[in-house]
This record gives C-alpha cells, structure tokens and sequence, in this order.
C-alpha cells in the first residue's frame, strides 16, 4: 500500500470517528451516524435503484466531461496561438465565464424542454469557457525554442503534437480534467435536481423534501467514491505516465 493511499485512508478513517462520536453525542435524525448511512446505501443497492441511478448520473458526466474537454481545448488552444482569435473570443469566454450556471440551465431548460439533451448541454456551456481558459495560458507558455527546433528539424504535424506540445501542455490539461470532473458532476446534479426524474441529483430532490438526510448522505456519498476511484484509477496514473514520458523527452 502507497504512502499517499494509507495516509488518505487514515485520515478518512480519522472523520468517520469525529462523525460518528458527533452523531452519538447529538442523537438526531438530521445527523444520521456513519453506520446509519451505510445501511441506507446497502439497502438501496439491493434494491436496484442505487445502482440505476448512478448510472444515469454517471453517464450524463461522462458524456459532458468528453464534450466540455475536447471543445475547451480546441478552444484554447486557438485562442492561445493566434492574438487576433483571442481578441475576437475574448469577450465571449468572459461573459460564459461570469455566467451563473444555474442560469444557464434555467434558459436551456425554457429553451428546449426538460429532455436529455438541453440537461447535457447546459452542463457542457458551462464547462467549455474554464477549460479554454486553462489551456489558452498553456498554449501561450509554449517554448518558442522547441518551435524554431521542431521547424528546423521539419517536424511532422504528428510529431509537433506528441513530442512538442502535449508534453507542455500536459500540466494544464491535467489541470482542466481534475477540475472539470469536480465541477461537471456538481452541475449535472443541479441539472437533474431541476428538471430530469432520474439520476443522483433527483434522489437528492426527493429525499429533500422528506427531510431525509440519511438517504441524501447516501447518494452523495456513493457518487463522492465513484469519483474518487477515476481519480486513484484514472487520472493518477495517466498523470503518473505522463510525467515519466516528459522525464524521457527531456533526456533524449
């Protein structure tokens, strides 16, 4: 077991005693104890309907998370190798960058129903502009030594992606997922809490209105370990390879 993962479970298993020991001085359903929480979980698993809905959360971030960094990083990446794109886009990333999320989804939601579609794309817009902005400052810290190496030596289009830019870019994009998974899972519940009838975010709704914190502590934290595995199986070790293959381009 790593250092960093026995240190993670230390200090979780550290929180589940403090809200625990909480729990038992308070004795109110409105802090239901870690134990209580659990047993939710397992009975809605058993039932199906735990697994159903992360599902369809799960795939709505998916979707969204693909869409907002392919989009974000073409985006910024225009904007930052061309000065007249940027003077152009500018105004446009400002103005998505300042707009409320919950607006967004509102007008998309006016705009073309309560369907699946106007629920992905609300969470799209709302992704696109953080990730452009990332990789547009990353875009403009390009050596432009290894550009002038790279037309020397006649670079193929290929080769200037994966040995010159990727691997400087490779810090921002790291940046933008990690953020971008944090923040379009947030979105998509408020996305579904508003206007779809399924998904994690319309159980949170539904227990809401029951005053039923053990069932809304239970989803949230069913998704909160859904996302922490793509973290520990996911990005770290992308991150992980990544990093050697930028070690091994800088001694070549």
């Amino acid at each position: 077991m790593s250092s960093r993962l026995r240190d993670y479970l230390a200090v979780t298993a550290g929180l589940v005693c403090i809200w625990q020991l909480a729990a038992t001085l308070i004795a109110d359903p409105m802090l239901p104890g870690p134990v209580a929480v659990f047993q939710s979980i397992v009975t809605e698993w058993r039932s199906g309907a735990l697994l159903h809905h992360l599902g369809v959360t799960l795939r709505r971030v998916t979707i969204a998370f693909v869409c907002a960094m392919i989009l974000g990083t073409l985006l910024g990446w225009v904007m930052g190798r061309s000065l007249r794109a940027n003077r152009l886009l500018d105004p446009l990333l400002l103005l998505f960058l300042n707009l409320p999320a919950l607006v967004v989804i509102i007008l998309l939601y006016v705009w073309m129903g309560l369907v699946e579609a106007a629920a992905v794309l609300a969470v799209i817009v709302n992704k696109v502009p953080n990730v452009a902005a990332t990789i547009r400052e990353g875009a403009r810290s390009l050596d432009p030594q290894l550009e002038e190496m790279a037309e020397a030596y006649r670079f193929t289009r290929w080769q200037r992606i994966r040995d010159l830019w990727l691997p400087q870019l490779f810090p921002y994009l790291m940046a933008s997922m990690r953020t971008g998974l944090a923040l379009i899972w947030k979105i998509v519940l408020v996305v579904e809490l508003l206007g779809r009838s399924d998904g994690v975010g319309f159980q949170l709704h539904l227990a809401f209105q029951l005053f039923d914190v053990t069932s809304i502590l239970a989803y949230s934290f069913s998704f909160i370990a859904i996302v922490q595995l793509i973290e520990w199986g996911v990005l770290q070790p992308l991150e992980k390879r990544a990093r050697r293959w930028q070690g091994e381009m800088q001694h070549a």
